[in-house]
């Protein structure tokens, strides 16, 4: 008898078809569950594809029973508690590495937008308004030459700082550890602290997991350490940012401007940020190419399989979160 498995939102059908080998599946094609909703389809199943941002915690955990893994379809996992899932027993996985180049053209084009203030114009340009030369009124800031500090070097950090030395930038970075030299090398990247790294950078760009550690890591002490011309892009997580704060800062002129893919209430974002001429807002798409999503679904089927004790990587699975739990 085959093992039962959820997948929590459409997804690619090949995907699908691959996982059907395996289990007998639940596909939720309606509207994102609601806590309830994800309790009452979990009931009876081995196994979680989370596809859409659902949120499993330790209080969902109490009303199910029967799962052995959750498996998130993105690099990104803030949304399920993997103590929680660790206490319970449960196999946690995330899928690493398939977005990573996607995400860091996404920062660059973000960071770009903002300095140069291409929202900005284009929204004067449909709006009717060029009739004549538009002169001074869109200066915007030069991106080459100038200094890139990156908070969390990981791999999506990493591909950021590859693209920086085509523009000719200083490359700084902050990270929990400091990378082997030969990464640095690679990167041309020089470790610095955090404060260092405000002070000096032009850029600012995040891109590190969000934890409770991580929350607020840039707040209103850290924006008044940043020069009044520099820029702030977040592609990470939204709650790594004082969302309040930030907008003081932007209104103020505290600091120039900011690019922003993610925020800590979303899709709810702070009122204060929404009608500000020196932000630009995305709606956490980074990774939203068809092959990035494709590969982030796949590898999460492909732990989910592994999970359960299937496949060429049975009990093994790569984006595993709690190897604790396998070796119980």
């Amino acid at each position: 008898m085959k093992e039962k498995i959820l997948i929590t939102r459409p997804i690619f059908e090949d995907v699908v078809k691959y996982l059907e080998g395996y289990f007998e599946i639940e596909l939720n094609r309606g509207p994102k569950y609601s806590a309830d909703q994800l309790a009452e389809a979990l009931r009876g199943k081995d196994a979680v594809l989370v596809a859409g941002g659902e949120k499993i915690d330790a209080d969902l955990l109490t009303k199910v029973h029967d799962l052995k893994a959750v498996c998130v379809t993105a690099a990104g996992y803030n949304n399920i508690d993997v103590e929680a899932l660790s206490r319970a027993g449960i196999v946690a996985t995330n899928s690493p590495g398939p977005a990573d180049e996607t995400v860091a053209d996404f920062a660059w084009g973000l960071m770009i937008a903002v300095a140069r203030r291409l929202v900005e114009a284009e929204h004067w340009v449909k709006e009717g308004q060029w009739k004549a030369s538009a002169g001074s009124r869109f200066f915007g800031t030069d991106v080459y030459g100038k200094t890139l500090g990156i908070i969390g070097m990981g791999r999506i950090g990493r591909a950021i700082a590859r693209r920086a030395v085509g523009f000719r930038m200083r490359t700084l970075y902050h990270n929990r550890r400091q990378l082997e030299k030969e990464l640095e090398q690679e990167c041309k990247a020089s470790f610095v602290s955090k404060e260092a790294l405000l002070t000096e950078s032009d850029f600012v760009i995040l891109s590190l997991p969000f934890t409770k550690e991580n929350r607020h890591i840039i707040a209103a002490e850290d924006l008044a350490r940043m020069k009044p011309t520099a820029f702030l892009v977040n592609i990470a997580r939204g709650g790594l940012i004082d969302e309040a704060a930030l907008a003081a800062a932007l209104q103020q002129n505290q600091i120039a401007g900011a690019g922003l893919d993610v925020f800590e209430q979303e899709p709810v974002i702070y009122p204060a940020l929404m009608g500000l001429p020196n932000v630009v807002l995305c709606p956490h798409i980074a990774g939203a190419t068809e092959r990035a999503q494709h590969g982030l679904v796949m590898m999460g089927a492909e732990n989910l399989v592994a999970a359960l004790g299937h496949g060429p990587h049975a009990f093994d699975p790569p984006g595993i979160l709690n190897p604790v739990v396998l070796k119980k």
